[in-house]
């Protein structure tokens, strides 16, 4: 008999090591959790014209005939065979065992051909693939035929040394002496949801008789995926729960009141609403863990101080984390502007009862850095803004009561807990922003032990941005046009942006991995265009005349800051800028950006960076310039941001172009997405499903002690860094 944790060695001999190598699959439990991709019929032929170069493929087709021809070296002969599926043609050349395969490979059988797709003189073919023939049915009682033909073949996720059928057979050879599987899921919950057992779901999944089966195995393992992992999020959160943190309620009379009375606007309803939400977290004695997600301009900053000046007025201090210097001097300057003599204690203008403004980053002179340390270990500083220079073992504080991190996904796991161990008093609260709206399926999933709010609503008078796709290289004179655009911008007194892919100088040198690259482009491209060539061609060429400045990572810190000093203060024209200003920067006149090379960066990406236009009242101005062609995936995603100012819907619209492996394992572990079958978009209501029925089970049985299935599961699951992860969050 078999059992999950059974090493495939025992079982498989050397296939277990092709596995291990080319899959990673080096359990029984691996392998049946490598579910197929999707199923076949021997009745069925794949469709060959949707086949794409640089592929690595399985197809059911036809011979449809064949060739064999002497080498141009007169060495030995190639044998070609064209199959089909009726529609479209595909070649199979074979230049070893041409004599072998010419017996095996004749008119009109069908087989499973797998390969890499290649092109020679035009056509598409598989270079010496490898195949597998179904056998012929002559002879054969016309019922046992038809049922053959009609035999569900699954397709797995394959590679170049493991084609899928070998697959198919390495699972049948675990499959079948396959012992009583543990169940993970309780039996009350089996019975309540109707879900099959795992030894069968496995059974169905991989040999289904039809759709049905398929359809109860996808049920039943989707909520293994779903329950567990909301299981280990539930117990997060009850442990949380039992942490201690002080109290830091709103009081009268503070800092908070004099803000709100002097702000030149009314808040909205929505920021007054999650404002008061985060207010209640805050006067909690337990930590507060929460994930404020809004769009490009919801307000999230000005909540976020809220709730600092809340902790300030009760003793505390607040530390903001963000990702870059450019985006920390940019929070210091707007925060301290927001404030005014709000910040400025044990100055001539300074405010009664005012607190301190502290920025601290690493390119800090000596004297700067000792003064910001000094106001953060002595209590003087209420709120501390910095980069990763924050998490420094020298950098201490008299009463850390609130750590907000800004864009948290640019923050590794042991940078976050190394600034929230800098409490003396108890945990500090936690408030964690993203600038990119996140559906509501993924922020219960990547972030569910974090309670969510969002702000859905814009600030009266913000104005409209209008996004147009340039393509470049079909219309080069919409090019032109777009040069001329930002020319009549800057004439009428206001300023633009230019952002590049690359810095410049070198060819590995994409900002903060921020460009994406794309699956499509199989074939060569040429170097994504950069900062340094761009902003010289553009001030000799359409742009003379204009002041244009580059701003990139690799600036000096004083520097940057200089080139956005001159920036904010309508000393440049143009900025020609790396993905550095993607978040936080806020220059109201800036109302138009051209974004390069569009098709290289992700939704949400362009969609942050599109933010930087429109922030005062006049209306702005994005435009999408790509050489992406008409018909191409990524001139599809372009459409999309163009049609809708909506970063909730274009969020969903990201997702379904992305796996959800990249989603789950960037956020969660860097490892390898535990999700395998569940969909985080189509399978929202499932996962609501799951997250009331782990949170109840985990409330009945906290240590889950009742079901060591369960327990196993969990464990398997938090192995490692995942562990890690959910520990240090």
């Amino acid at each position: 008999m078999t059992s999950l944790d059974e090493p495939l060695t025992k079982t498989l001999g050397k296939t277990a090591k092709v596995l291990a190598t080319a899959l990673d699959l080096h359990t029984a439990g691996d392998l049946l959790r490598h579910y197929p991709r999707r199923y076949s019929t021997r009745g069925d032929l794949t469709d060959l014209e949707g086949l794409v170069e640089g592929e690595q493929v399985t197809v059911l087709a036809e011979v449809r005939r064949t060739a064999k021809r002497r080498m141009r070296n007169g060495r030995g002969s190639m044998f070609e065979v064209t199959v089909t599926d009726g529609r479209g043609d595909l070649t199979l050349t074979f230049f070893h065992k041409v004599g072998w395969h010419e017996q095996r490979l004749t008119y009109g059988r069908r087989g499973l051909f797998a390969g890499k797709v290649s092109a020679y003189r035009g056509k598409r073919q598989l270079a010496h693939p490898d195949y597998e023939l179904f056998p012929e049915a002559e002879g054969a009682e016309q019922e046992r035929a038809k049922a053959f033909a009609e035999e569900l073949i699954p397709i797995y996720p394959a590679s170049e040394k493991m084609p899928s059928w070998r697959i198919g057979q390495a699972v049948a050879t675990v499959l079948g002496p396959l012992d009583e599987v543990p169940d993970p899921l309780p039996p009350a919950l089996r019975a309540g949801r109707r879900l099959i057992g795992l030894e069968q779901a496995y059974r169905l999944v991989h040999r289904p008789a039809d759709s049905a089966d398929i359809a109860k195995a996808r049920h039943r393992l989707k909520w293994d995926e779903a329950f567990v992992l909301q299981v280990a999020l539930a117990q997060r959160r009850r442990a949380a729960q039992g942490h201690p943190a002080r109290s830091r309620p709103r009081s009268a009379g503070g800092l908070l009141d004099a803000f709100d009375a002097a702000l030149p606007f009314t808040l909205t309803e929505g920021q007054r609403e999650v404002g008061d939400v985060i207010a209640g977290g805050l006067a909690s004695t337990h930590p507060m863990h929460r994930l404020l997600q809004g769009d490009v301009g919801a307000g999230k900053t000005l909540v976020a101080l809220r709730a600092m000046l809340q902790v300030v007025d009760a003793g505390g201090q607040a530390v903001l984390l963000a990702p870059t210097e450019v985006l920390a001097q940019q929070h210091h300057r707007s925060i301290g502007a927001m404030l005014g003599g709000l910040a400025r204690a044990g100055q001539l203008d300074g405010a009664e009862h005012a607190t301190r403004l502290a920025l601290l980053t690493g390119s800090l002179g000596a004297a700067a850095k000792r003064e910001a340390l000094l106001d953060a270990a002595s209590g003087a500083a209420g709120i501390v803004i910095g980069t990763h220079a924050l998490l420094q073992e020298q950098v201490s504080f008299a009463d850390l009561g609130l750590v907000v991190v800004d864009e948290q996904h640019r923050f590794g796991v042991e940078q976050r807990d190394a600034l929230r161990e800098k409490s003396v008093e108890g945990r500090p609260h936690v408030l964690v922003m993203t600038a990119t709206p996140i559906p509501r399926t993924v922020a219960m999933t990547v972030y569910g032990d974090l309670d969510v709010v969002a702000l859905t609503q814009l600030p009266e008078g913000r104005a409209p941005v209008a996004t147009h796709v340039v393509p470049a290289q079909d219309k080069p004179h919409f090019l032109s046009r777009a040069w001329d655009r930002i020319a009549e911008e800057v004439g009428q007194g206001r300023q633009a942006y230019v952002v590049c892919p690359r810095i410049g100088d070198g060819d590995n040198d994409a900002e903060d991995a921020a460009v994406e690259p794309e699956a499509e482009d199989a074939v060569p491209r040429r170097p994504p265009l950069a900062v340094l060539d761009v902003a010289a061609r553009l001030a000799e060429g359409p742009l003379a005349g204009l002041r244009v400045a580059a701003l990139h990572g690799r600036l000096a810190p004083d520097d940057k800051d200089a080139v956005m000093r001159r920036f904010a203060a309508g000393e440049l024209d143009v900025l020609v800028a790396t993905t550095v200003i993607e978040v936080g920067v806020d220059v109201p006149n800036a109302t138009v950006m051209a974004i390069m090379d569009a098709d290289r960066f992700g939704v949400s990406q362009l969609h942050q960076l599109r933010g930087r236009v429109g922030r005062g009242k006049l209306p702005g101005l994005c435009l999408l310039i790509t050489d992406a062609a008409q018909e191409s995936p990524a001139r599809e995603r372009l459409a999309a941001v163009a049609a809708t100012t909506d970063g909730f819907e274009l969020s969903r619209v990201d997702l379904e172009q992305r796996r959800e492996g990249d989603v789950l394992g960037d956020a969660q572990s860097g490892r390898r997405s535990s999700l395998r079958m569940l969909t985080l978009l189509r399978d929202e209501a499932l996962i609501r499903q799951a997250r009331d029925e782990a949170v109840a089970f985990v409330d009945a049985d906290p240590d889950l002690s009742g079901h060591p299935p369960l327990a196993q599961a969990l464990a398997n699951l938090l192995s490692g860094e995942r562990a890690d992860y959910l520990e240090k969050t």
